[in-house]
């Protein structure tokens, strides 16, 4: 990516920048020339109906899937075709609509696998550098324990992470992917499934991560949720990006009413 480009990104403080981003299957344009920018520091909201693009969205992004066409820049980088660990590594993170951690893994180890570059998975480093495996252990072990007790769930660090809520799993995976310290974590519905106190035990979470620097881009259809933490608000439809702003601006918007109900 040309210099200019990168110093562009950072004058105007975008830490994300999409550009004419598209992804087909067959006939079917799943997501279409989409662009948008998102500052460090912001907390984005993605809607939209079902079949909008939003989760294809979400995959290109985070490198399950090979976008068509475009470019997705973070911090000034191309990440576009990246392989899902590359842009990991990055600092890009992302959370499902339905958490999988390690079933019959304890709370507390599904926490530790998170954080890149271990020394203890290089298998001549156990051996050669015993004394800095077990101290590297030691450090992702606290800071495990660390982001456990930040969501919640430190009282549950030796129990196995099949025994979890749904709710409960959507906190454990968001303190997976803060043990990897990313800079922006995209959030695939938070809120779904999940029962009143523990959405608000989620958004408290977010929004103080976001205070402390964490930048997010959540897909949500809990308005009261995109309402209480989103700016800007971004609404897709049919693949294509309708409509950016703050929510009430949105969501007043005719474009966004009819893409929702099919009226004007």
């Amino acid at each position: 990516m040309p210099n200019s480009a990168s110093a562009e990104i950072r004058d105007r403080g975008d830490l994300l920048q999409v550009r004419a981003l598209s992804k087909s299957f067959g006939g079917h344009r799943a997501v279409h020339a989409v662009s948008f920018a998102l500052q460090a520091g912001a907390i984005g909201g993605l809607i939209g109906p079902n079949g909008a693009g939003k989760t294809t969205l979400f995959n290109c992004l985070a490198g399950f899937m090979k976008p068509d066409a475009g470019d997705i820049v973070l911090g000034g980088v191309s990440i576009a075709g990246a392989s899902a660990d590359r842009i990991f590594g990055a600092g890009l993170a992302r959370t499902f609509q339905i958490p999988r951690p390690f079933p019959e893994m304890t709370v507390l180890e599904n926490v530790m696998v998170a954080p890149t570059a271990q020394l203890g998975e290089r298998f001549w480093a156990n051996w050669l550098r015993p004394g800095q495996v077990s101290l590297q252990e030691q450090h992702t072990r606290e800071a495990a324990r660390h982001w456990l007790d930040f969501v919640g769930l430190g009282e549950l660090e030796r129990q196995a992470a099949r025994v979890l809520s749904g709710g409960q799993r959507k906190l454990l995976e968001l303190a997976r992917v803060m043990g990897a310290h990313p800079r922006l974590v995209l959030l695939d519905e938070p809120g779904a499934g999940v029962n009143p106190a523990l959405l608000d035990q989620i958004v408290d979470k977010v929004a103080a991560l976001n205070r402390q620097g964490t930048t997010f881009l959540i897909i949500e259809h809990n308005m009261d949720l995109v309402t209480a933490l989103c700016d800007p608000v971004m609404v897709m439809a049919q693949g294509e990006l309708l409509v950016s702003g703050n929510a009430d601006t949105v969501l007043a918007d005719p474009r966004v009413v009819e893409a929702y109900l099919g009226v004007a």
